[in-house]
């Protein structure tokens, strides 16, 4: 595979990628921690995003008209453009410039939330919904593409890519806890201020600690190939959605799943005849880009569609309030964040494939323990004790991933590389709770009630697929991937 060498159109920025670095070797200097700091912040506000509304869905289709029917289209318009756009401007962003992209998504993040919160009737909060979702494919590929060019490959990359996935992770719980508390004490409608003034900060400092990067040689972009993946994208999202919403036999559902089919064979045909493909697919035959996304994909899949399922659990089984359920996955978020600390030292010490399988083993262990879960107000103790060692073992997945999807690759690919990545950790988010939300419907269907013993054994029921699913993963992981060969930039 052919590659050009990455150069700064601005001032030329050192190993670092942030400008004016002279750190000494592994450790940090003052502006590199503040663009770590400032992308961090990024992506955890975008993080939230996922799921800061989910409490607070009744609260507002009472304040601005939204029919209980159509209250899933706040979550799901945002989930459309988040993982259905992400490839397609990972790929913009290797062309006009990676500062340029990040800093017109977060331009795009405040406007568009400003809007939301200030929403009087569905059609605005809608608009600004699409619009945060689109902000969010924007700014996290291109984000997580900027801290690769401020760390080279080796431990201090490995370490920043562990805060990264800690917070991309915590951001999900702490969305819950937030939205919680936001809409209990103020509104719901601070759920979207409250990203105003973290665009603002971003977009007076970004400038001046990040440098722009892009390939030396003008790229092309595929047309056809964005047109083909985005819509595919799009279908595959709405269609998951539909499902959890109404049924996977539902015709909306298998007709969207069936035009996902259809764009995404359309695309890979594309792909193979485009002089400048948007994904070259020698990239998908290598192991570690494959494979690492696949182990990518099910470790966001298992970890928030968990926490969709313990919700249910928390409400309907034991009794607890929204925002009380919110709090007791806190101790999950600690985990999650202690296992963004010591995922590089694990991987560092052991290496990223064998941290990416024992971190599944340890996840599938802790969530199979889950399945004890009882009507007992004391398994509220299992629950948070097997939520924080799984939430540590998860984020030394997700590390794991990072950094085998994106090491071994030239420069100009950094963007592609990334956004494969972005566009894992969106699909996953988006595809649990449906494939987990539609385990538990079934079942539920199938014994004929709705009562409490009926809820728990749902529950029960896709906690063992969600525990299978890790064990899964970390046998492909373990026979699959192969240790990722560098490539350099020539």
């Amino acid at each position: 595979m052919t590659s050009q060498p990455d150069v700064s159109t601005g001032p030329v920025p050192s190993p670092t990628g942030a400008r004016g670095n002279t750190s000494p070797p592994g450790r940090m200097a003052g502006r590199q921690r503040l663009a770590l700091l400032i992308l961090l912040a990024a992506s955890f506000t975008l993080a939230v995003d996922f799921s800061i509304l989910n409490v607070a869905l009744p609260a507002i289709g009472a304040d601005v008209g939204f029919s209980l029917e159509n209250l899933q289209w706040i979550a799901t318009a945002f989930a459309l453009c988040a993982a259905g756009l992400t490839l397609l401007f990972g790929r913009v962003a290797d062309i006009v410039g990676r500062r340029t992209m990040f800093l017109t998504g977060m331009a795009l993040l405040g406007a568009a939330s400003l809007a939301g919160g200030m929403a009087a009737d569905p059609a605005v909060l809608l608009t600004a919904r699409v619009g945060q979702g689109i902000a969010t494919a924007i700014v996290v590929p291109t984000a997580l593409s900027l801290l690769l060019d401020a760390f080279p490959e080796g431990p201090l990359r490995d370490k920043a890519l562990g805060l990264n996935g800690s917070l991309m992770a915590a951001g999900f719980t702490t969305g819950a806890i937030l939205g919680g508390l936001l809409t209990d004490l103020l509104s719901w409608r601070w759920a979207f201020f409250l990203n105003v003034p973290v665009a603002v900060a971003v977009l007076a400092v970004a400038p001046i600690v990040l440098a722009e990067s892009k390939p030396a040689a003008k790229l092309r972009l595929d047309v056809p190939g964005a047109i083909t993946v985005t819509l595919g994208l799009l279908a595959l999202v709405f269609g998951l959605t539909h499902a959890a919403e109404h049924s996977w036999t539902d015709p909306q559902t298998l007709g969207a799943l069936g035009a996902a089919v259809v764009f995404f064979s359309a695309f890979a045909a594309v792909e193979r005849r485009a002089a400048a493909p948007l994904v070259p697919l020698d990239i998908l035959k290598r192991s570690s880009v494959a494979w690492a996304n696949i182990a990518g994909i099910l470790a966001f899949v298992t970890e928030t569609s968990l926490v969709f399922l313990l919700t249910l659990y928390l409400q309907r089984v034991l009794g607890y309030t929204p925002f009380a359920a919110g709090l007791a996955f806190a101790v999950l978020g600690l985990g999650t964040v202690l296992g963004g600390v010591l995922g590089p030292k694990v991987i560092g010490r052991i290496g990223s494939k064998k941290a990416i399988v024992y971190g599944f083993i340890v996840q599938a262990t802790a969530t199979g323990l889950l399945v004890l879960l009882s009507a007992d107000p004391a398994s509220i103790g299992l629950l948070l004790g097997a939520t924080f060692i799984g939430g540590v073992a998860n984020l030394v997945v997700i590390v794991g991933f990072m950094v085998t999807a994106t090491s071994g690759l030239p420069e100009s690919e950094q963007g592609l590389a990334t956004g494969l990545a972005t566009m894992s950790q969106q699909i996953g988010i988006t595809l649990g709770i449906p494939v987990m939300s539609a385990i538990f419907t079934a079942h539920l269907l199938a014994s004929g009630h709705h009562d409490i013993p009926a809820v728990l054994s749902g529950v029960t029921a896709a906690i063992w697929v969600n525990a299978g699913l890790c064990v899964l993963a970390a046998l492909c992981v373990a026979i699959f991937l192969r240790k990722p060969t560098p490539v350099i930039s020539r």
